[in-house]
C-alpha cells in the first residue's frame, strides 16, 4: 500500500461558539450563539493527549470520561474506521454545566474530528444531524454549527433549521451562578403535561420571539421571552432567575430568560451603551457581585461550520 493511501489527514482547527437555548418559550426549539468559544486544534499522534487552557481546563484535559474523545472513538468504530490517536490543544471559553451549550459544542467537535480523521465524507448537514441525535434535541447544536439565532426541529434524523442574524446592536449579558446544574436534573423537575392556557401562552410568545429577532423588534422581547413550560418549574433550582426576571423592560434590558436549562440567566440588552446600567441593575437585584459572574458579549454570527470551511481555504 502506498504512503498516500495510508497517510492520515492533517491538522483540524475548530471554533465552536457557546449557545443559549429555549430563550424563554422556545423549549428545545430556539437558540442563539454567543461570541465566546471552544477552540480546538488536533493533529494525528502516537497516543491521545489534550493540552487544555481556559475554563475548567483540568476537566477538559482528562483522557478518561471525556465527552469529545468518547464520541470520536465510537463514531470511528461504528463506521469501520481505525481510531487515530490525536494530540489536541484546547482553549475553552464555555462554562461547563451552566446552560451555555458546552455539551453541544463538545459533541459537534467530536463529530467533526471523526469525520475529518476518519475520512467519513459527511457534509455539514450530516454533521449537524449526528450532533442533534447525540444531544436529543437540535437547538443548541444548530446555533453552534450555524451561528446567529435559529429555530430548529427534528423529523427522525433530519434537522430543519431557519436562521437569522440577530440585530448587531443587541448585547447579551450571561449571568453565571457559582455552581453548575446537570441538564438531567433540570429536566427532571418538569411536569408530564401542561394546561391549554399555558401552552397557548408559549405558542404566542415563541411566535413573537422569532419575529423579534428577525425584525430587530426589541420592544417585543419582554413578552416574547415569557414562558410557562419550563422556567416556573426550574426557578427553585435556578435561584438567579426569580430576581432577574422583573428587570425586563428596564435599564435597556429587552428580555430575560434562563440560558438553556439553567442555571445561568440570559439578559438581552438593547445596545452597548446600556450595558453599564443593566449590569448595575443585575448586581443590585442579586444583592452583590459575589453570587454571580457576568459575561458581556455580542451575539455570534459565525458558526462552527462556516469557520471550519474558512479554515480549510
Amino acid at each position: 500500500m502506498s504512503d498516500a493511501a495510508t497517510a492520515h489527514p492533517g491538522r483540524l482547527r475548530l471554533r465552536l461558539p457557546a449557545t443559549s437555548a429555549n430563550l424563554g418559550p422556545g423549549f428545545d426549539a430556539a437558540a442563539v450563539a454567543f461570541n465566546f468559544h471552544l477552540e480546538i486544534e488536533a493533529d494525528p499522534a502516537a497516543t491521545f493527549s489534550i493540552a487544555a487552557t481556559g475554563r475548567d481546563a483540568d476537566r477538559c484535559a482528562r483522557l478518561e470520561d471525556n465527552l469529545i474523545l468518547e464520541i470520536y472513538k465510537r463514531l470511528l468504530i461504528e463506521n469501520g474506521r481505525p481510531v487515530i490517536p490525536l494530540a489536541i490543544r484546547m482553549a475553552n471559553g464555555i462554562p461547563l454545566g451552566m446552560g451555555c451549550g458546552s455539551s453541544a459544542a463538545g459533541r459537534l467537535a467530536a463529530v467533526a474530528l471523526a469525520v475529518h480523521f476518519g475520512q467519513l465524507g459527511w457534509d455539514g448537514e450530516r454533521i449537524l444531524e449526528e450532533a442533534s441525535v447525540l444531544e436529543s434535541h437540535p437547538d443548541n447544536a444548530a446555533a453552534c454549527w450555524l451561528g446567529g439565532f435559529v429555530v430548529a426541529a427534528r423529523e427522525g434524523r433530519t434537522v430543519h433549521v431557519a436562521q437569522v442574524t440577530p440585530p448587531a446592536d443587541w448585547r447579551a449579558i450571561v449571568v453565571l451562578p457559582v455552581e453548575p446544574l446537570a441538564t438531567s436534573k433540570a429536566r427532571a423537575v418538569l411536569p408530564a403535561a401542561y394546561s391549554r392556557a399555558d401552552v397557548v401562552v408559549n405558542i404566542q410568545s415563541v411566535a413573537l420571539l422569532g419575529l423579534a429577532f428577525a425584525q430587530g423588534r426589541g420592544d417585543l422581547l419582554r413578552t416574547a421571552m415569557n414562558d410557562r413550560i419550563h422556567q416556573p418549574y426550574r426557578a427553585a433550582i435556578c435561584p438567579l432567575l426569580p430576581p432577574l426576571l422583573p428587570l425586563a423592560g428596564t435599564h435597556g434590558i429587552l428580555g430575560v430568560a434562563l440560558s438553556g436549562a439553567g442555571p445561568a440567566v440570559l439578559v438581552i440588552v438593547d445596545a452597548q451603551a446600556s450595558v453599564q446600567s443593566a449590569t448595575l441593575a443585575i448586581l443590585d437585584a442579586l444583592e452583590g457581585p459575589e453570587v454571580a459572574e457576568l459575561i458581556v458579549c455580542p451575539f455570534e454570527t459565525l458558526g462552527a461550520g462556516e469557520y471550519l470551511e474558512r479554515s480549510r481555504l
